[in-house]
């Protein structure tokens, strides 16, 4: 069965790290433990906010969210790297490609907007404090987790489209170790420069429009904040917002640079490891970030251990 000059079982190759020879062995492990505490990490952040009533707000269910997002982003790119760090190159199959891409995708643009989410919530928080429980209500908090996951794949559907609409009759061998857009459409014959475009404006439509705002968030924040006469006030409101600027820094960072670039300056291995940034990095600083600077996740992970040694005594 044949679909734009590919053939269904034929598919694509993930070249991975193979040019870094001896050294993959040494990738394997350094990946396979970053993984394992990314992962560790993300879920123990969803099962403590889960366990601790005193977590049970708007803030921290959009955090385990975010959490949950991002451990599936890593799920579907991650133990594949793995294997092909072991085994050599993989093959993946064009419709398994395809499925791959619009996951991660997916995944990535819903973060964007979870992120916006979360900067939302932190302005009804510091400038309406009094209406914060009436306004952010749990069927408001609903429908913008649903809002963000939805948006979230839809332009992943668009993304993965402008791609796989393509044809691609020369090599099948993916510079890469996941099905990214760059390495995929590098593959692709004929004219692509529409299908560059589709790309730029859906990247540009997430990114603007999550971070625009997340602009006008901080703006009001920042404003709100000034006013406050003491500057013990003015450093304890900054505080609750200071882990989500970090994530919020970190993530547009990478997503910008990657996806908001000319095809000019693409370097193939070197976005291969700039890609590891993303889905290796990144991931594991988010529970990071609110665990080391947010006193309330600290009490509730101290509350969680001093539990369990309780039970055990």
């Amino acid at each position: 069965m044949v679909l734009h000059n590919v053939t269904f079982w034929r598919g694509f190759v993930f070249l991975g790290f193979s040019s870094f020879g001896e050294l993959q062995l040494l990738l394997f492990t350094l990946f396979l433990c970053l993984y394992l505490v990314t992962l560790t990490s993300n879920v123990f952040i969803i099962v403590i906010i889960r366990l601790d009533s005193h977590l049970h707000t708007p803030m921290y269910l959009f955090l385990s969210f975010l959490s949950f997002s991002e451990t599936c982003y890593t799920l579907g790119i991650i133990p594949r790297m793995l294997s092909g760090l072991v085994v050599g190159g993989q093959s993946i199959s064009y419709v398994g490609c395809a499925v791959q891409m619009f996951f991660s995708a997916s995944w990535a643009c819903s973060n964007c907007f979870l992120l916006a989410v979360m900067g939302f919530d932190r302005y009804v928080a510091i400038c309406t404090p009094l209406h914060y429980a009436s306004r952010m209500h749990p069927t408001l908090c609903a429908q913008l987790i649903g809002a963000s996951f939805l948006s979230g794949y839809l332009f992943g559907l668009g993304m993965t489209l402008v791609i796989f609409h393509l044809s691609f009759c020369s090599s099948h061998e993916i510079q890469h170790f996941f099905c990214d857009t760059p390495p995929v459409l590098s593959l692709a014959c004929g004219d692509t420069a529409l299908s560059e475009l589709g790309i730029l404006l859906l990247s540009l439509l997430v990114l603007l429009a999550s971070f625009f705002f997340l602009t006008i968030s901080y703006a009001y924040i920042l404003a709100a904040i000034l006013r406050i006469p003491s500057a013990e006030g003015r450093k304890k409101a900054f505080s609750t917002c200071a882990s989500h600027l970090t994530v919020v820094v970190i993530h547009y960072g990478c997503a910008s640079f990657m996806y908001l670039r000319p095809k000019a300056s693409y370097s193939l291995e070197r976005d291969q490891l700039i890609a590891v940034t993303y889905t290796v990095v990144t991931p594991l600083l988010n529970p990071i970030v609110y665990s080391l600077r947010n006193r309330a996740v600290q009490t509730a992970v101290r509350n969680a251990f001093q539990g369990s040694l309780l039970g055990k005594g």
